[in-house]
């Protein structure tokens, strides 16, 4: 059914301190070769306009003509005639439901199916896993479903960090994925770092990257090499 599909899945918008999106200039290059005209999809933006997030958007692309889709009068329309789309970081939950309620997650997925590009960061990449139970987010507004495009078969959880602040008493990140685990033993998920990326071109799935990536499925703990193979999680 994805014998077509390019996703690419970028833990982050940044990398340590670099300016917004320079460390994934690269790979979005090569992802859309031949592309001039992409569709942005600002909705995880929440204390950020969508006109200046699209604005950022494009400063940090001037390569391609960026277009938001909230500008469009027919969401569905854009998606349908869009060269490749591209989906913006912020809240998982605000980004899903704002899609849901506009009934535009099966027309992306739909396009992605048939070969459209497809980039997401942080919680962009969020949902192109099963679903969104592994955001790093707060649920500050509860969309229809927590289940997204599924254009992996498994979790993704970006940002992936295992550091552990001295004298913090909350969960780590580990703990945090591990109840998920306990959970859904069955279900694999992934920890891209920042500065890392999944990429699915067809039935293959490479970590990209200079960083490993950590998968939790039950009780079990891998730590994937970069550059690595991960084809199996698809």
């Amino acid at each position: 059914m994805l014998d077509l599909a390019k996703v690419l899945m970028l833990s982050s918008s940044r990398k340590n301190d670099e300016p917004y999106l320079y460390h994934a200039e690269s790979m979005i290059k090569q992802h859309l070769t031949g592309i001039t005209d992409v569709l942005f999809i600002p909705f995880a933006g929440v204390t950020v306009p969508w006109n200046d997030y699209t604005a950022k958007v494009q400063e940090a692309l001037p390569d391609f003509n960026v277009s938001g889709i909230h500008h469009h009068t027919n969401a569905r329309d854009a998606i349908a005639s869009a060269q490749a789309v591209l989906v913006g970081g912020g809240n998982t939950f605000n980004l899903l439901n704002e899609l849901y309620n506009q009934d535009l997650l099966l027309p992306i997925q739909q396009r992605v199916v048939k070969g459209m590009p497809y980039i997401g960061w942080s919680a962009g990449s969020n949902l192109c896993g099963l679903s969104i139970k592994t955001s790093n987010d707060m649920p500050i507004i509860q969309p229809l479903s927590f289940d997204t495009f599924g254009f992996i078969a498994a979790q993704i959880n970006p940002h992936y960090s295992d550091y552990v602040a001295p004298h913090h008493n909350g969960e780590t990140r580990d703990q945090r994925i591990t109840e998920f685990c306990t959970l859904y033993p069955e279900v694999p998920v992934i920890g891209i770092r920042e500065g890392s990326a999944l990429l699915r071109e067809g039935q293959k799935l490479t970590l990209m990257g200079q960083l490993d990536a950590v998968v939790f499925t039950g009780t079990q703990r891998k730590v994937v090499s970069a550059g690595s193979d991960m084809s199996v999680y698809l």
